[in-house]
């Protein structure tokens, strides 16, 4: 699953040291720094995101992650790559645009772990 799924949730996952459940976008798209990619990267992230409110506001939620009743929501962006300064003003749109849904976002570059 990827960002480019827009009509898929890629993961959910549960922080046990937290009340939080988490609902995860991978992004393996690189922001070129480029006018036109960089829009359409912006896009994709944006209908993802709308696909995923749509899964929260709709109970979905609940109804496929029953663990997630009674929990806070939160969004979260695992990135391949860092983001420029234009994807990372985006970002700030979308962290103040979820909050009007009491719902948190984060987007964070992954951390490989190497195997052994």
């Amino acid at each position: 699953m990827s960002v480019e799924q827009t009509n898929v949730v890629d993961f959910i996952a549960t922080c046990p040291n937290s009340n939080k459940v988490w609902l995860v976008i991978t992004d393996h798209l690189e922001w070129t720094g480029d006018d036109q990619p960089d829009k359409l990267h912006m896009l994709i992230l944006q209908e993802k995101i709308n696909a995923y409110l749509g899964f929260i506001e709709s109970g979905e939620i609940y109804q496929s992650y029953p663990k997630a009743a009674g929990r806070d929501i939160a969004i979260q962006v695992v990135r391949k790559y860092p983001m420029n300064s234009e994807a990372e003003a985006f970002a700030e749109k979308i962290r103040s645009a979820l909050r009007k849904y009491n719902i948190g976002f984060e987007s964070r570059v992954s951390e490989d772990v190497p195997l052994e």
